[in-house]
């Protein structure tokens, strides 16, 4: 018997459902992490999703925040 596979410490988990469609795969993943020297820092996670309906959307989740956002064009 052996231990648990371990995942990474701090992953940031990927929403399931964007906008009410499920997410079917993760293309692209990027941290921003800027204007820390400001009284508005940006700290995101942002993922590159498909969606079950074939379009590509772009989402983030805000660290100050503590929760995700659609990127808009």
């Amino acid at each position: 018997m052996g231990s648990p596979a371990l995942g990474r410490l701090n992953a940031p988990r990927t929403p399931h459902v964007v906008n009410r469609e499920q997410v079917t795969l993760v293309r692209e993943e990027w941290r921003v992490v800027d204007r820390w020297w400001t009284d508005e820092p940006v700290d995101r996670h942002y993922f590159e999703v498909v969606l079950e309906g074939g379009r590509n959307v772009c989402v983030y989740r805000d660290a100050e925040k503590l929760c995700w956002f659609t990127q808009q064009a």
